[in-house]
């Protein structure tokens, strides 16, 4: 036998080319299976039968409290699209107001704002006029420096000076 001519499991070539193609002819006189990948029953439906309805239990898919997040997401959006056309409205309305009118509109707010400011200042100066400081006994006056100083702490040092 020679092994130049022999297959891996030890079978001459011109076998191994015969029986592979037995095999390959084999193969190819099968019929192909064709499998079903839908089915369609094309019967009529009954209009009415014997068979008592079938309950179906409720089972949702989102939680409640996504569902009640989703409820209050809604009403924000409804609470601030009514916001929005209500700055929309009045936007509207000064757009096609003249000055004398801006002036008379913002006369009130001023007037206010003055009022405020002329009590303010009429508290702040009663303040200041009923407070005087004084001052009874000896006053003495250390200028004596000791260098007794301490540092502590690497990147917030804090140093300590004492003055007697």
């Amino acid at each position: 036998m020679d092994p130049l001519r022999t297959t891996p499991s030890g079978m001459p070539e011109s076998e191994a080319a015969a029986e592979a193609r037995r095999l390959l002819e084999d193969w190819a006189a099968r019929p192909v299976r064709q499998h079903p990948t839908s089915y369609r029953d094309d019967t009529a439906p009954p209009a009415f039968g014997t068979t008592p309805p079938v309950p179906q239990p409720d089972q949702r898919i989102v939680p409640a409290w996504a569902a009640g997040i989703a409820v209050a997401s809604i009403g924000v959006g409804a609470g601030i699209t009514g916001i929005g056309c209500g700055a929309w409205l009045v936007l509207q309305g000064l757009s096609s107001v003249t000055l004398t009118g801006v002036l008379m509109a913002t006369l009130p707010f001023a007037a206010v704002a003055m009022v405020a400011t002329a009590i303010g200042g009429a508290i702040s100066k009663a303040r200041a006029a009923v407070t005087k400081n004084v001052y009874q006994g000896p006053v003495t006056h250390h200028t004596e420096i000791h260098n007794n100083s301490t540092t502590r702490g690497a990147f917030f040092a804090r140093t300590r000076n004492e003055i007697h």
